[in-house]
């Protein structure tokens, strides 16, 4: 399931063209749940990108640094430790 949340959104649909319209504070959260396969791949030069797809063919993709991936594979490894939700 894919959870998307804009917020401050509006644009402006002309003969087919979709155009930004009113002031550029514009954000999103996006949430993917029930991820059926997870995946680290080489973008550019210097990074890794995570991609994350459902059953449902929805797919988020995240670009890191090597160094943003090791902070969060420790981070993991370290909840490992402490929670009983990896049991």
């Amino acid at each position: 399931m894919l959870a998307l949340t804009l917020e401050d959104f509006m644009v402006e649909l002309n003969d087919g063209s979709i155009k930004n319209v009113g002031p550029k504070n514009k954000s999103a959260t996006v949430k993917l749940f029930d991820v059926e396969s997870a995946e680290g791949r080489e973008f550019g030069d210097k990074r890794v990108k995570l991609v994350f797809e459902d059953d449902d063919e929805n797919e988020i993709q995240v670009s890191l640094f090597p160094e943003q991936v090791r902070e969060l594979a420790d981070d993991i490894e370290r909840l490992e430790e402490e929670s009983a939700a990896f049991d």
